[in-house]
């Protein structure tokens, strides 16, 4: 039992990561019918650029407490990944917003490989670890144990999770954003700037996703150029299970797959008699994936479907 409890709190904690950064997929194929694949690259600069000024300011002996450190670079962070995804939309989606699907698609794939290797020529092929200036503390419950990170991480993701479901279905930005994803011709028609609300839609995704980066930095102590490809996929994977195109579904599906993922990874070599281990814990995102395209298509809490003006 203290087994399972723990992988629960450990799959929460994942799985509110993968949330996150499925929410960007979700919004910007709610708009665009896109699946924007650089959107994991751009959790990972988010990662490399907020570990840069950390690792900056630790390393001049600033006296600041590790929070406020990390704070600083999330707020280095979120800037830098918000004029990227601006960026994105910008020069590679715009110009092929009314060409064949393909073409965004292919474009998006090699944005994702272009923003692996500038980020490898910025901070080389090597893993950069995180400092420890977070506080350590673990808390028992019911013999499972809980840092103070994780907490963090759990109640952070639950405050943006919440902001932007608000901000989506109670704010006049949110209202263009809906009506842009129904029907962005008779939207534009209403006074709403089409290319305006996108981009903002990428904005916003991209600062999430610059949130999450440093989440996923900090809870595995280390950051490298090639972090956001897995990470990309898992988050796709798990606003398919949920249902793409749905914010509710996004992070349904975060939550379920990290949960999945990690009771696999803790019970795999038991279900196995020893023959895989919990490094093949990756197989179990793909696995869901597969069975929710087969007999789900839609997804846990489906999607919208709406005639297009």
């Amino acid at each position: 039992m203290d087994i399972f409890l723990q992988q629960m709190i450990n799959g929460l904690v994942l799985g509110s990561v993968y949330a996150l950064v499925a929410l960007g997929y979700t919004m910007v194929y709610g708009i665009l019918e896109l699946i924007n694949f650089a959107h994991g690259e751009v959790t990972m600069i988010g990662a490399m650029v907020s570990l840069a000024v950390i690792s900056a300011l630790v390393g001049s002996g600033v006296n600041l407490p590790g929070v406020m450190i990390v704070l600083l670079g999330v707020m280095a962070a979120i800037p830098a990944c918000m004029a990227l995804g601006y960026t994105i939309e910008r020069v590679a989606y715009r110009p092929l917003r009314n060409a064949p699907r393909l073409a965004p698609l292919i474009t998006a794939i090699g944005v994702s490989i272009v923003l692996q290797n500038v980020a490898m020529l910025i901070w080389g092929r090597k893993y950069i670890s995180f400092p420890p200036i977070l506080p350590t503390t673990r808390h028992e419950i019911g013999g499972a144990t809980i840092t103070d990170l994780q907490i963090l991480i759990l109640v952070l993701s639950v405050l943006l999770m919440a902001g932007l479901v608000l901000m989506v279905h109670k704010t006049k930005l949110g209202r263009a954003m809906r009506a842009t994803a129904q029907a962005p011709k008779i939207a534009g028609l209403m006074g709403v700037n089409i290319n305006t609300i996108i981009s903002i839609t990428f904005i916003i995704g991209s600062a999430i996703a610059a949130i999450a980066g440093v989440m996923v930095s900090a809870y595995y102590g280390l950051a490298h150029y090639y972090m956001g490809f897995m990470l990309g996929l898992k988050a796709f994977s798990a606003a398919v299970l949920g249902g793409i195109g749905n914010l509710a579904g996004a992070m349904l599906g975060g939550l379920l797959l990290g949960v999945i993922e990690s009771l696999g990874a803790g019970y795999i070599g038991d279900i196995t008699g020893g023959f895989l281990g919990s490094h093949y814990q990756d197989i179990f995102a793909f696995f869901v994936l597969i069975l929710v395209l087969v007999f789900r298509p839609s997804g846990l809490l489906g999607e919208r479907v709406v005639e297009r003006a």
